[in-house]
């Protein structure tokens, strides 16, 4: 059994913990909240994960070096805005473990991902990704599972499946990082817009429209950006996108659930109550696709609906009414 450091403890982090501890390893997590610790410790329950009960093998900290001292790999679980600025606090600790980033989403100042943001902060670490898709709420209740662990080195992507292969959890392995961690960014952003569609009562003929031409457009740019296509084609594309498009458990289709029912952003922030990474990834990936020179129509127009004040139906008539063109 390993000894797990998971730095965060959110819905994904405590769904992890419960998890990897439900195996029999050790874990130890981190959260930057005292009373959050507290409920986890002494109630045993995540605020974001009603239906599950934390092991009592479970610790958490809000002391960042008895959370990593000791372990054998970290898993990186904050929300994307945060992932820089909380490596900074624990770097000086991390010895030789690989570091997992688990989070979803873009550096939005610097348009880097997240491995980037790592390796720059830890340049003599071992960095991973580990993707898929997993809803916190079905992983903390042994819901059938299968995850990718990405990393250059081999050595890494094994450790990662014999820490979480199961029964109940497939693991696969790949070497493309940059698509990877593309895939789990850029499938965020359609999910918001299929909850723009489900907001504007639209049918299953446009769900389908919007998820089939918003992975051409995840694969465009990820492919120009390192990633290799036919990962966005498989469960890191392809099937994250489905279950983030398709699921009530999904914060970022919500979020376009009340955006398409007339709310503002800040009442959508508010009654989520949680990270909405799509928001922040839209304006990321609205730049990154002026940077690499590629067409992202579905990008562009739900970037003018956050921020330019376009009306969510007139945003839909703009995008059926483009040029005609082949498939």
């Amino acid at each position: 059994m390993n000894n797990i450091a998971v730095v965060g403890s959110g819905s994904w982090g405590s769904a992890i913990a419960i998890y990897l501890a439900e195996k029999g390893h050790n874990v130890k997590i981190w959260s930057f909240n005292e009373e959050e610790c507290d409920k986890i410790n002494n109630e045993k329950k995540c605020v974001f994960l009603p239906k599950a009960k934390i092991p009592d093998t479970v610790e958490c900290l809000t002391d960042l070096e008895k959370v990593i001292e000791g372990s054998d790999i970290i898993f990186h679980v904050t929300p994307s805005k945060f992932t820089r600025e909380t490596i900074k606090k624990y770097k000086a600790y991390v010895k030789d473990q690989p570091v997992i980033i688990c989070s979803k989403g873009f550096e939005s100042d610097s348009l880097k991902t997240l491995d980037e943001v790592a390796k720059e902060e830890l340049p003599n670490s071992k960095i991973g990704v580990l993707s898929g898709p997993s809803h916190a709420e079905e992983v903390s209740l042994n819901v059938p599972t299968a995850l990718v662990a990405a990393c250059e080195d081999e050595k890494v992507t094994d450790m990662i499946v014999d820490i979480f292969k199961s029964e109940t959890m497939r693991m696969y392995t790949s070497k493309d990082v940059k698509g990877v961690e593309l895939g789990g960014a850029l499938k965020n952003i359609i999910a918001f817009c299929a909850g723009v569609c489900t907001g504007l009562e639209l049918g299953d003929n446009t769900f389908a429209a919007l998820i089939t031409r918003g992975l051409v457009e995840i694969s465009r740019l990820g492919t120009v950006m390192g990633g290799n296509r036919d990962t966005f084609y498989g469960l890191t594309g392809l099937g994250d996108l489905i279950v983030t498009c398709s699921s009530n458990h999904s914060r970022n289709r919500r979020a376009g659930i009340l955006i398409g029912q007339g709310k503002t952003v800040e009442e959508t922030r508010k009654e989520v109550g949680m990270t909405i990474e799509s928001i922040d990834n839209i304006e990321v990936a609205y730049k990154l696709a002026k940077k690499y020179n590629v067409e992202m129509p579905i990008v562009n127009t739900v970037y003018d609906v956050l921020f330019n004040g376009l009306d969510p139906k007139e945003g839909v008539n703009k995008l059926m009414t483009r040029t005609l063109k082949a498939e």
